[in-house]
């Protein structure tokens, strides 16, 4: 199972929301510095959002460049990418994986065209509320069931997600297995958790499920548990 630490990018600086709000902001620094400090912890897998581009006013691509160029680090981007032109630039700046979210359900020709460019290089991000998909950096919710574009997702070709329990993120209360549990029984998608992770009891349950990586944030930040216990699971 592969650890992925959140970097989540706010006006060029490193940050946490509380359930998505944007109003309810936990600075931790500046994101080069925080990446490097995973990077000395042994980390060599991140996954960084743009919250500026989710919300398409602006972005924080500098930023992103800056950790790219620092740490030679797996590194998956989502947050406001929405046009073939967007996944181009990132992959030509060493991202290893694009997260698309929005664009998934709102241009679903356009999320098979770039799929069916980069097989390899596309994950998508499933965020959910009450079992439903939210989109517009998580300030809408669709009517969109999520196990169900989950499965329209592995037939158009996509071979991973990250899926967000947006009522867990944030909140250090534990992840919603039981949606991860559903999903990994009626699809054969790559699955990586986000969402909830308190202790590190949550990683141990959610490697015994089946996920194939987790998202840690919140909770590795406010220690309680560290990057070293992390990559142990």
């Amino acid at each position: 199972m592969i650890i992925y630490p959140a970097i989540d990018i706010l006006d060029g600086q490193a940050v946490r929301l509380l359930k998505g709000d944007y109003n309810e902001v936990t600075v931790y620094g500046k994101p080069k510095d925080l990446s490097k400090k995973l990077m000395n912890g042994g980390c060599r897998n991140l996954h960084i959002v743009d919250l500026n581009g989710a919300r398409q006013a602006g972005d924080n691509r500098i930023s992103i460049y800056d950790i790219l160029t620092e740490s030679p680090t797996f590194v998956q981007v989502g947050g406001g990418i929405r046009t073939l032109s967007q996944v181009v630039q990132y992959l030509e700046i060493g991202v290893s994986q694009i997260i698309i979210g929005t664009m998934a359900i709102k241009e679903p020709d356009l999320l098979q065209e770039i799929v069916n460019l980069y097989p390899e290089n596309i994950t998508v991000g499933v965020d959910a509320k009450n079992g439903f998909v939210a989109v517009e950096g998580w300030e809408e919710v669709s009517s969109v069931d999520a196990v169900s574009w989950i499965k329209q997702l592995e037939s158009k070709g996509v071979k991973r997600i990250v899926y967000t329990d947006i009522s867990k993120d944030g909140t250090l209360t534990g992840p919603n297995f039981e949606m991860y549990k559903k999903i990994l029984k009626e699809t054969s998608i790559e699955v990586i958790a986000s969402g909830g992770i308190s202790v590190l009891e949550d990683l141990i349950q959610l490697k015994e499920i089946g996920v194939h990586g987790v998202v840690v944030g919140k909770a590795l930040y406010e220690n309680r548990f560290t990057l070293e216990e992390a990559l142990s699971c």
